[in-house]
């Protein structure tokens, strides 16, 4: 079966349509199952058991907010290095002359691996020891330099958070020049 143009843009809206009615729906059944007797009780402010004290709206620091994004962003960015170790320990590990040839006739682990790493098939017939050598060097230096850049970049980053004082909690204040 082919697929035509006007036959995904069909499938897509068909799709979108029917995640707005669900959540539409959603949305709509608990409008109407929500209780509503509101009591001075359920209305009035709660801190763990304790009556508040003060205004609920009390201005907060902005490096509370700064510190934590900056935390997510690079805890996210480590993230990003298990596909690349995945590929790098499956590159070494083709390149190891102790990796057995062929098990069977019909299962052979050089060739499996490079299956694996997305070697296409033309490039893997008769994979021989120079083949799969070849491709296990051409990986893993693409892995090297591939990781080289991103690791480049988030330092580059992470120096630019450093120099800007986003990461110093408390800040210098220069105290007033003094008259005499």
């Amino acid at each position: 079966m082919t697929s035509s143009p006007t036959l995904i843009v069909a499938y897509l809206t068909l799709f979108a349509v029917v995640g707005f009615a669900t959540i539409f729906a959603a949305l709509l059944l608990g409008w109407f199952l929500r209780a509503r007797n509101h009591t001075p009780e359920k209305l009035e402010i709660y801190e763990c058991g304790e009556p508040p004290v003060g205004s609920g709206h009390a201005q907060f620091d902005l490096r509370f907010y700064v510190v934590a994004l900056l935390f997510i962003i690079f805890d996210v960015e480590i993230a990003f290095f298990f596909p690349w170790a995945t590929v790098f320990g499956k590159a070494t590990q083709l390149r190891d002359p102790a990796l057995p040839a062929s098990a069977t006739a019909d299962f052979d682990p050089v060739d499996q691996k490079l299956a694996e790493l997305g070697v296409p098939e033309s490039a893997r017939e008769g994979s021989g020891d120079a083949t799969a050598a070849s491709a296990a060097n051409q990986l893993a230096l693409a892995a090297m330099i591939d990781i080289a850049i991103f690791f480049a970049v988030l330092m580059v980053g992470f120096a630019y958070v450093w120099r800007r004082g986003d990461l110093d909690w408390v800040r210098a204040v220069r105290p007033p020049p003094s008259t005499p």
